[in-house]
């Protein structure tokens, strides 16, 4: 059975395993949820959709090299960057960011981010799921044991509009998070890189026969999703499928689900605006996908093209086998941040929609205050560093133009308004409109917090 990612081609034949299993989230979404929706209508909060998108810098960026730069420490710690003013005086950030120094007044920033994990699974699983493992992992290879926060706003708010799904990840999740208890059909609908050729969302063809009508008769689709079933039933990967496959069908053959993920809607000037990589489109996707009803859409913000100059932000010497200085690879990957998420920003406010979408940017940690030489490769770089990092917040009707908290003169350690990933998270979902102390059954039945001693941070709600 095939499967087309081409705008240009036809999918003729019925849908695969393949395709199936890549629809993921959006084909096992959503009608285990009549109950939730039914409270959120109760509470009042239906009417009023609200999404988060997040780039999630895996690696964990340098606070020194953005956002908290130090020009007065000493020569191992200072930034390898200058600062440069906003239009928020007294915020300055770094020179590579000159797009965001305009519109500062859009954002804040958080300099007072830290927590205990070191490795970045670890760090990743406490940033997105605000739950600790049990047992640190200095390998990186951990798995969250918990739900992450797209997974439960999925579970609590359920599909968007329109059958959007409620949890899409650009171009895929990241690795060491998964939906654990809530159950697969609330994990990430992971849709690719927006910027490759061709392409298109998983579902986006499905709808579609070799003439390109849209399938009229409801029962062809079924019958596909059926025979997958019955396979994957055999191989004890979908049980149950069947309670989901009425809402996968209108998911798959929603016009205004797969116009939403058409990125060739938008002008070719705009599309440029952001930056033909990926970060840019999968910024660009996230707008739309926000606008059309989906709660989050987190954007696995790793590299924005393929090259060793653009690897990760792990930037501690040798990483990726690169040569030099850590610095000049910064120098390089900065100004497509800088674009993306400028871009992304104006966006937003121009469509009127700074009180409907949040924008997160953050990493699982920050970089040492002292930089070190290392091997392989003569290098210079800086480790890992959870005690003291920076994050970027715009919209979602928080208070803006501001900095929230300060770490001492060498960035080692908060000195102002300490906050955890927990209280960013809880931010996000006082945005989302989600009871942050509700819980929901473990494996065991067993009643868990999605956050347990957290609160939005003050200086934002």
């Amino acid at each position: 059975m095939s499967f087309c990612r081409n705008f240009a081609s036809d999918c003729p034949g019925p849908v695969g395993r393949r395709e199936f299993m890549q629809v993921g989230a959006l084909a096992l979404g959503g009608l285990t949820l009549p109950e939730v929706l039914a409270a959120r209508a109760a509470s009042g909060n239906l009417s009023k959709r609200t999404s988060v998108i997040m780039l999630y810098q895996h690696g964990g960026a340098s606070q020194l090299e953005t956002y908290d730069l130090k020009p007065n420490a000493p020569t191992a710690t200072r930034s390898q960057f200058a600062p440069i003013s906003t239009n928020v005086p007294g915020l300055d950030i770094c020179e590579h960011f000159p797009l965001q120094a305009k519109l500062a007044d859009k954002f804040s920033l958080i300099r007072s981010l830290h927590h205990e994990m070191s490795s970045h699974s670890d760090g990743g699983i406490a940033v997105l799921t605000g739950k600790s493992p049990l047992v640190a992992d200095p390998t990186s290879q951990s798995r969250s044991d918990h739900p992450d926060f797209g997974s439960v706003a999925s579970k609590a708010l359920g599909p968007g509009p329109n059958v959007m799904p409620p949890y899409v990840a650009i171009p895929q999740k990241p690795y060491m998070t998964q939906p654990s208890y809530l159950g697969l059909h609330h994990g990430a609908f992971e849709i690719g890189d927006p910027n490759a050729k061709g392409f298109r969302a998983p579902h986006a063809g499905i709808a579609t026969g070799k003439d390109g009508k849209r399938l009229g008769d409801r029962k062809t689709l079924i019958d596909q999703l059926d025979r997958i079933r019955k396979t994957e039933d055999l191989r004890g990967n979908l049980a149950g499928v069947d309670q989901f496959r009425e809402l996968a069908f209108e998911m798959l053959t929603s016009p205004e689900s797969a116009k939403a993920f058409n990125l060739a809607e938008e002008p070719d000037t705009l599309r440029d605006r952001y930056g033909r990589n990926l970060w840019g489109q999968a910024c660009l996707m996230a707008r739309r996908l926000a606008q059309a009803g989906t709660s989050v859409i987190n954007i696995y913000f790793n590299t924005p093209r393929t090259g060793q100059e653009f690897t990760n932000w792990d930037d501690h010497p040798g990483n990726a086998m690169r040569e030099g200085h850590f610095a000049k690879y910064m120098k390089i990957r900065l100004p497509y941040m800088d674009q993306a998420l400028a871009t992304l920003i104006e966006d937003i406010h121009a469509k009127d929609l700074g009180r409907e979408i949040l924008v997160v940017v953050v990493g699982e940690f920050g970089r040492t205050p002292v930089m070190r030489y290392g091997t392989p490769n003569r290098s210079y770089g800086r480790d890992h560093w959870p005690q003291a990092y920076s994050a970027l917040v715009s919209g979602g009707n928080l208070r803006m133009g501001q900095v929230v908290g300060a770490t001492n003169s060498k960035s080692e350690y908060p000195t102002q308004s300490p906050y955890t990933p927990q209280d960013l998270l809880a931010t996000i979902y006082h945005h989302l409109g989600i009871d942050h102390s509700q819980t929901f059954d473990d494996f065991g039945g067993r009643p868990v917090h999605i956050l347990s001693d957290a609160q939005p941070i003050a200086e934002l709600v």
